[in-house]
């Protein structure tokens, strides 16, 4: 051997015994774990999120679209609509319009959405306080079905869970809603 391939022999013993890197890809990964984590399970409730808003809107499509094609018109006179406003919020929250009871398959019709009920869904037509405050005379023009006081529970982020505490609770309120023409 010369002597340059001695030194430079020398020089790399030398550099592995004062730059050791011996476990330094287990720190690396102790730092970049958690943040790869709070990523991931950030992104899977984020989609859960969207899949509950998503849910919510098509069944206010649905009710709307049932109370729009619905016959409230019999013989020339105007039905009574409270049924029809009941059976549309019904199929809001459970997919049916009566919420007791079973599916056809035998297990007990539940809400589409965990926390949903019948107090969430707003039903109303331009005749409705609560969407129209100046009640018009004449037919009904449209339907509106709404959800209200929904609060999302954010389940991976909720701290009650883990710690048993109520004030920790992390909610998003989710208010879709859905506005039809009346179809006679």
């Amino acid at each position: 051997m010369n002597a340059i391939n001695i030194l430079a022999h020398l020089k790399d013993r030398l550099s592995r015994i004062v730059w050791r890197e011996d476990g330094s890809s287990i720190i690396e990964l102790a730092i970049v774990f958690p943040i790869l984590l709070i990523l991931f399970v950030g992104t899977a409730e984020l989609g859960r999120l969207f899949y509950t808003y998503t849910t919510l809107a098509k069944a206010t499509k649905v009710g709307a679209r049932y109370l729009s094609t619905s016959r409230l018109v019999v013989n020339g006179t105007a039905t009574d609509i409270t049924n029809e406003k009941t059976a549309a919020r019904n199929l809001v929250v459970c997919g049916y319009t009566d919420c007791t009871g079973t599916q056809p398959d035998g297990t007990p019709k539940t809400p589409i959405v965990a926390g949903l009920s019948t107090a969430n869904v707003n039903v109303c037509d331009n005749f409705s306080v609560p969407c129209n405050p100046v009640i018009p005379a004449g037919p009904i023009k449209y339907f509106r079905v709404e959800i209200t006081n929904y609060n999302y529970s954010a389940g991976v982020w909720n701290l009650a869970t883990m710690t048993g505490q109520a004030s920790n609770t992390f909610y998003f309120a989710l208010k879709p809603g859905t506005e039809m023409r009346y179809m006679p």
